[in-house]
């Protein structure tokens, strides 16, 4: 499955094979605006589903990223601490934020695809 899925929390997650790539949606850098400021967990920390995972800081507020499936964490993108600008240009791509080995491959089939996503920003709005 290499198709997106989403949170209500407006984080993504990419499956490539055991491992869940994550980030946070065009949506949500929209909504923080110019990101300043990335803190990633460490790697080998465990992660739990709808628990907090990293931060995010923008000129307009400071903002929890959750982790959208359990797993621990086995890389993180650098990148994105050194220049944080990057998950504003590319959210989906090079401005993701770490990736797990997945405890529960399961727990993907409770978010949503794109089109259902979708749906639900539009009916925040």
């Amino acid at each position: 499955m290499s198709a997106l899925r989403f949170s209500a929390e407006h984080e993504w997650v990419k499956r490539e094979g055991d491992l869940a790539v994550v980030g946070i949606t065009d949506h949500a850098q929209s909504q923080l605006g110019d990101i300043v400021y990335v803190e990633l967990p460490q790697i080998g920390r465990r992660l739990e589903r709808g628990k907090e995972a990293a931060t995010v800081e923008s000129v307009k507020a400071a903002s929890e990223v959750y982790a959208p499936v359990s797993g621990e964490v086995v890389a993180t993108n650098d990148a994105i601490v050194a220049d944080p600008a990057k998950v504003n240009a590319d959210p989906l791509g090079e401005g993701w934020f770490f990736k797990l080995r997945l405890a529960d491959p399961k727990e993907l089939d409770a978010l949503m695809d794109e089109a259902a996503y979708s749906r639900f920003v539009e009916a925040q709005k």
